[in-house]
C-alpha cells in the first residue's frame, strides 16, 4: 500500500488511450505531489483484460487502486475516465479531496443513436481509424502521440471496443440526477471540442455541479491533456493546492487576528460562484484593477468571483475597517503561477447585507495584468474577452 501524507494525483484516461497519455501532463506539474495512473480492462493500456467492460467494472478496478493508498486524492479523468472518477468519489467521498473532469462525458452519458455509435463500435484493431478520429475530434494532437497510439491501439479487441462504446454512451442512471460529489471540481473543456460541445456540458454536466469552476483550454479539442498538457497540469497544481494547505489565517481560516468572518471572506473560502451570489445584491456592480469595464448584474458577478477565486492558491484578508454600510479589506494572495500580489476591496452594503457595489484595486501592476489575462481567459464564452487586461 503506498503511504502518503500529501495529496495523491489519480489519473485514468479515455476510451481507446493508456495511461500514458496523462505523462506530459504529470511531468508539467509544479507540485510533484504522488502519482496513480490508471489502465482501463480492454483499452490501449491493458488490451488482453477479460470483461466485462462496463462503467461498473471500470469504476471498481480504479476503487481498488484507491484502496491501495492511503490519504486524500484528487481524481483526474478525461471523457469516460470523468465518468468513472465521479463514481468512484461517490464511493469514497472521505477518500477524495476533488476532482478534475476532463472534456467529460455526461454520467448520463451521450445517448447517441445507434448509427452515430457504430464507427466508434468499428475502431478494435483498427490503427489507421483511431487515428483519423483522433484528428476528427482534436486541434493540436502531437503527430509522435497518434503513431504511438495507434500502434497500441491495433491489440484492442472488437469485443472490448463495442462494449466500452456502449459504457459511456449509455452512462449511469446516477447522472440523471444532481452529483452526489462534494468536494471541488474542476471542468475543464478543449475549446475547440466537436464532441463535448459548450452546450452539452452546461446542460449535463456543470448543470449537475453547481459549484465547480469551469474553464476552456484553447486551441484543444477532445484530448487538451494531450495537446495542451501545461494549461491541464496548471489547473490541476492549482487545485492540488487547494485542498492540500490550509489557507493561512487566525483559526486555519483566511482572515487574520481582527478580521471578521462574513459572507464576502467565506465564498474566497469556498471557491464558489454559488457562495459569491449567495452575498450580491441582484443589481450589484463591480469595479476592479483587473477589468477595464465594469461587470454589473448579481450572476455575472459571481460567475467572475468564482473564476477569480480559484486563481489564488492563498489569500488571507489581514485588516478590516468598517464605516457605515462601508467595508475595506485588505489582502494578500499567491495567484497559480507564485506571483504575490495584494490588494484592498471596498464594499457597499444595501439594507439587508448584502453588496450592491464592489471595487477591488490589486498591486503590483504586472501581478494585476497577469491575473486579468488569466481571469479573462478562464471566463471565455461567458464574460466578453475585452473586459480584460492581456498580459
Amino acid at each position: 500500500m503506498t503511504q502518503s501524507t500529501s495529496v495523491t494525483t489519480l489519473v485514468v484516461h479515455g476510451f481507446l488511450d493508456d495511461g500514458a497519455v496523462w505523462d506530459p501532463v504529470l511531468d508539467s506539474r509544479t507540485r510533484r505531489s504522488p502519482a496513480v495512473v490508471a489502465e482501463l480492462a480492454g483499452m490501449a493500456g491493458r488490451p488482453d483484460a477479460a470483461g466485462p467492460y462496463t462503467l461498473a467494472r471500470h469504476t471498481s478496478d480504479v476503487v481498488d487502486l484507491v484502496d491501495s493508498t492511503t490519504g486524500p486524492l484528487v481524481l483526474v479523468g478525461q471523457s469516460l475516465g470523468a465518468q468513472i472518477v465521479e463514481l468512484v468519489a461517490t464511493q469514497r467521498p472521505d477518500r477524495v479531496a476533488g476532482l478534475v473532469l476532463v472534456a467529460p462525458v455526461p454520467l448520463a452519458g451521450t445517448r447517441l443513436p445507434a448509427d452515430a455509435v457504430a464507427p466508434f463500435k468499428a475502431l478494435g484493431g483498427d490503427a489507421d481509424a483511431q487515428r483519423a478520429v483522433r484528428r476528427r475530434l482534436s486541434d493540436a494532437f502531437p503527430r509522435a502521440e497518434l503513431d504511438r497510439l495507434g500502434a497500441a491501439g491495433k491489440r484492442i479487441s472488437a469485443e472490448a471496443c463495442s462494449a466500452t462504446v456502449d459504457a459511456w454512451n449509455d452512462g449511469d442512471p446516477a447522472g440523471a440526477a444532481a452529483s452526489e460529489v462534494t468536494a471541488p471540481v474542476v471542468v475543464l473543456r478543449g475549446g475547440r471540442d466537436p464532441f463535448i460541445t459548450a452546450e452539452l456540458l452546461d446542460a449535463h454536466v456543470l448543470a449537475r455541479f453547481p459549484h465547480a469552476s469551469a474553464a476552456a483550454v484553447a486551441d484543444a479539442g477532445h484530448w487538451p491533456h494531450v495537446e495542451r498538457p501545461g494549461t491541464v497540469a496548471a489547473y490541476l497544481d492549482e487545485l492540488v493546492d487547494r485542498v492540500s494547505e490550509p489557507t493561512r489565517g487566525s483559526g486555519g481560516g483566511n482572515t487574520a487576528h481582527g478580521v471578521s468572518e462574513q459572507g464576502w471572506t467565506r465564498a474566497f473560502a469556498r471557491h464558489s460562484a454559488t457562495a459569491f451570489s449567495e452575498a450580491l445584491a441582484p443589481d450589484v456592480v463591480l469595479r476592479a484593477s483587473v477589468l477595464r469595464t465594469p461587470v454589473e448584474g448579481r450572476d455575472d458577478v459571481a460567475a467572475v468571483m468564482g473564476a477569480a477565486s480559484g486563481i489564488y492558491t492563498s489569500l488571507v484578508f489581514t485588516h478590516e475597517v468598517r464605516h457605515g454600510a462601508r467595508t475595506y479589506l485588505e489582502w494578500d494572495a499567491t495567484l497559480h503561477d507564485g506571483t504575490e500580489v495584494s490588494g484592498v476591496t471596498r464594499l457597499v452594503a444595501d439594507e439587508d447585507g448584502r453588496h450592491v457595489e464592489i471595487a477591488i484595486h490589486h498591486r503590483p501592476l504586472d501581478g494585476a495584468l497577469r491575473f486579468s489575462d488569466e481571469l479573462g481567459r478562464r471566463l471565455e464564452g461567458r464574460i466578453e474577452r475585452d473586459r480584460f487586461h492581456r498580459a
